[in-house]
């Protein structure tokens, strides 16, 4: 019998049990009573089994504590339980049918423990919402596919679909890590195509197989690097600093968001709010940037700067039909 069979078979010894004398446990685990304090240690600190001894019945027996309720191997609270269906009800809303159905006999265990304890978990599907902005339409396969060759370190082929200028192109990509960012799943690979790291939208794989070929692995800190250096989803090794200043009306707000980990600010005394903070490529910088309006300049640098005056420029040219 292998250790996690043997610790798992204390849980069957123990149920429905008052007590189980500690001779007795040693005679049907056929054990030592060295193998059976090692495996006390761990049914308690490993698996979160509470085992107790109790002098009055004279032997061990399993202790509910705070109410606590049992999956196999796991004990919770009401309010752990609660936390757990949190989270897959969330998880259901970000991506509807990606872990939902594998979920379903966990969620039903779950909300059978609630029920034991008269809440409701229906209840809670009515309490917790997530608003999606801009979210891209997702093949499940085609996630299903990318996920599994990347927890599984394979390569995959894939049929990707280049937005800027209209071409699908094939490639042999080594996957990295997966990474939901603004409602959208992205892929950080090793390009072989390209020799280098590159980021692909999972929604524009047009379609993908898995190779029975092991992925190149890149190292944590060059990944970070090159893809977490820039701003929002772009990486890259050409390193620009962004000077931006907004307005006191606007810095009620944007002084309480993250741009980048790595950002700098500072309050003027008239209440403006000056960021800086680091990117590679300008194209969702530029996005943010246009989403204030008059509420914002762009101080440093100059080709940045350029670049917003152009685009409001040519955004202006729409409405001047209408003067």
């Amino acid at each position: 019998m292998s250790e996690i069979d043997r610790l798992y078979s204390y849980r069957t010894l123990l149920t429905g049990r008052r007590a189980v004398p500690r001779d007795e446990i040693l005679s049907k685990m056929e054990i030592s009573l060295a193998t059976f304090k090692r495996d006390l240690a761990k049914l308690r600190d490993r698996l979160n089994i509470p085992v107790v001894f109790d002098k009055d019945l004279g032997g061990y027996k399993l202790e509910l504590v705070d109410s606590r309720k049992e999956l196999p191997g796991l004990w919770f609270s009401q309010e752990e339980v609660l936390a757990l269906l949190t989270i897959q009800n969330m998880i259901e809303q970000l991506e509807p049918g990606v872990l939902g159905p594998k979920l379903k006999p966990l969620q039903s265990r779950l909300n059978d423990m609630l029920a034991s304890q008269g809440v409701d978990a229906q209840v809670l599907a009515q309490r917790v919402k997530l608003v999606h902005a801009g979210k891209r339409k997702l093949k499940l396969k085609r996630f299903e596919v990318v996920t599994q060759a990347t927890l599984n370190r394979k390569k995959l082929k894939i049929q990707h679909f280049n937005r800027q200028n209209g071409e699908t192109v094939e490639r042999i990509i080594s996957p990295q890590q997966l990474v939901h960012y603004r409602d959208n799943w992205y892929v950080d690979a090793w390009c072989h195509l390209r020799n280098g790291l590159r980021n692909f939208s999972i929604d524009a794989i047009k379609d993908c197989e898995v190779l029975d070929e092991e992925a190149k692995e890149i190292p944590q800190d060059q990944i970070d690097s090159e893809v977490a250096s820039g701003y929002g989803i772009f990486g890259g090794q050409d390193v620009m600093w962004a000077k931006l200043k907004f307005s006191a009306n606007r810095a009620r707000w944007v002084s309480r968001e993250e741009w980048h980990p790595e950002q700098k600010s500072i309050v003027g005394k008239d209440g403006s709010y000056v960021l800086e903070l680091p990117y590679t490529d300008e194209r969702e910088l530029v996005g943010d940037i246009l989403k204030h309006g008059p509420e914002v300049e762009v101080l440093e640098p100059t080709e940045l700067r350029s670049q917003v005056q152009k685009m409001l420029s040519n955004a202006l040219k729409n409405y001047e039909s209408y003067r």
